[in-house]
């Protein structure tokens, strides 16, 4: 009865080890089929062994791979096709922009509103100027400049195009459209378009572009843009045109307008162009309440 049990355990046990004694190579596999091991032979060497790990006076061997290697990923190119949002970006912007509506209800940063057109021009009246209009564009303007004198920045004029337009339609469409919605009044009662400020928001997408085109390049140029759109900022409140949290939320929205244009664009050319430059784009645009076409190209 003894021996009917060994034979059937040893039945099962070389059924068991069949399949797994295939799996490391068949008769075209002779180093694995001769492996030195005995009953001698210590359980770590026995373990190496099977790994492939050279083991001294038992040569060195390579275990099979059992994965296909045909179709198998290569993550290194997978990788480059994921684009994660720039979320810690946002942080900054969205947060100004959290500040811009949270004035619109607050009591206290309405008084604060109130203090700063009292210091700026109720205390001290004075003639409004008009630099402001031109400012707004000047960092977008000095971008341009420095490609003609060859200092280059991150992208060339065609690409740089594409995203200046995207980041001014962002910033255009978000500020325009809540400009309607919030129905603010100005400072100087003149009407209520008030929230947020179209001027500065304008300004820092065109300073938030000449950072990411020259920040590599130096940091000062990211430096002189900000600089430009923050006077462009002070200006509009200068000229009593907007309150303090009109200015702030459209910096927030200029910011945010640019940073999400130099994430997208990418995404733009992988999934339309194919990985291929794109030479043209047409986009629609939104200014002072008027909708339109954009056309870019390159030649």
């Amino acid at each position: 009865m003894n021996i009917h049990k060994n034979l059937l355990a040893v039945t099962v046990l070389a059924t068991i080890m069949t399949p797994a004694r295939s799996q490391f190579g068949s008769s075209s596999n002779a180093a694995q089929d001769s492996l030195p091991v005995t009953a001698s032979t210590p359980k770590k060497d026995i373990f190496l062994i099977a790994k492939g790990i050279p083991v001294a006076g038992a040569g060195s061997y390579a275990v099979t791979d059992t994965l296909p290697r045909s179709g198998a990923i290569d993550w290194h190119t997978t990788a480059s096709f994921s684009h994660p949002f720039p979320y810690q970006s946002m942080i900054l912007p969205g947060a100004m922009i959290a500040y811009g509506f949270a004035a619109l209800h607050s009591s206290h940063l309405q008084s604060l509103n109130g203090d700063v057109k009292e210091e700026i021009w109720t205390d001290n009246p004075h003639k409004r100027l008009g630099i402001d209009t031109y400012l707004m564009f000047a960092p977008g303007a000095t971008v341009y400049a420095l490609n003609l004198a060859g200092i280059h920045g991150r992208h060339d004029v065609k690409d740089l195009t594409i995203l200046y337009m995207m980041s001014s339609l962002f910033a255009n469409v978000a500020v325009f459209s809540l400009k309607s919605a919030t129905h603010t009044l100005r400072p100087d009662g003149s009407n209520y378009n008030s929230f947020p400020s179209g001027h500065t928001a304008e300004a820092f997408a065109s300073a938030e572009l000449m950072r990411q085109e020259y920040k590599d390049v130096s940091p000062w140029y990211g430096v002189a843009g900000y600089a430009m759109a923050t006077a462009t900022g002070m200006l509009r409140i200068y000229n009593d045109k907007h309150w303090l949290n009109d200015v702030i939320a459209g910096a927030g929205f200029g910011m945010a307008s640019t940073r999400l244009a130099y994430w997208l664009y990418p995404v733009i050319q992988k999934s339309f162009g194919k990985g291929k430059p794109v030479s043209t784009i047409v986009m629609p645009t939104y200014q002072d309440g008027s909708f339109g076409l954009a056309l870019a190209h390159h030649f």
